[in-house]
């Protein structure tokens, strides 16, 4: 198998294995730069059906948290809110358990490394804490051909949607992966859309009410995916 030069791989057995090859940081950030106004804005969700450790989605979120740092910088409690909405708006799924927990390492210590530099001393572990939960649901140890966790006991992968709702309450809405797969895929509709066409507006399996978001990291009973 010949690899492009440009390409980093870990090992040879799992590029023969997985077909393992990470996107080095200069690609990475051309190829974001050709959607540079999704990656700017706070809400617009990303998924990264191989995300490896990361490389698309930590550029994705320092872009967003470099937004929300010049807009809110001058308030606290607006920029743990919308930089806790940044974070949740990204999504990956790997096959490799390494991968999943490198991956939920960095971007936790992309949001930690601005979170405080801006705030030092003032910084809140109940952020820090409901971002940690955040990751734990969004990064999925699971294989996305057979949309199925990965593990002794498949599950069907489950994502968590997350919006800000009243200011500071964020709303939690959980679908299944495999039905917003398999329904866009049959109607070739899009999920959303701007002027007026019709649309594929997926139903969740569960809703919860909305909660403070810094009390995310407490208020579900839930197990994080593994």
């Amino acid at each position: 198998m010949a690899l492009n030069s440009n390409a980093h791989i870990k090992s040879k057995q799992r590029v023969a294995d997985y077909g393992e090859v990470l996107t080095p940081p200069h690609i990475v950030e051309a190829m974001l730069d050709l959607v540079k106004q999704e990656t700017e804005r706070i809400d617009a969700r990303f998924l990264e059906p191989a995300c490896g450790t990361g490389n698309f989605l930590v550029p994705v979120l320092q872009r967003k948290l470099q937004v929300i740092q010049r807009r809110y910088a001058k308030s606290q409690l607006d920029y743990e809110r919308y930089a806790v909405l940044a974070v949740s708006s990204l999504y990956g799924i790997d096959i490799l358990a390494d991968n999943v927990q490198e991956c939920r390492r960095r971007l936790y210590q992309t949001f930690e490394d601005a979170y405080a530099a801006l705030f030092g001393k003032k910084t809140k572990d109940s952020c820090r804490a409901t971002v940690r939960y955040i990751l734990g649901r969004n990064i999925i140890h699971g294989d996305a051909l057979s949309l199925q966790t990965v593990g002794e006991e498949p599950q069907p992968i489950i994502f968590s949607e997350w919006s800000l709702v009243n200011g500071s309450l964020l709303k939690r809405r959980d679908f299944a992966f495999h039905e917003l797969v398999n329904h866009a895929s049959m109607r070739e509709l899009p999920l959303f859309s701007d002027v007026g066409e019709e649309v594929f507006i997926p139903e969740p399996i569960k809703e919860y009410p909305p909660t403070h978001f810094l009390e995310i990291a407490h208020a579900y009973d839930d197990q994080l995916q593994p």
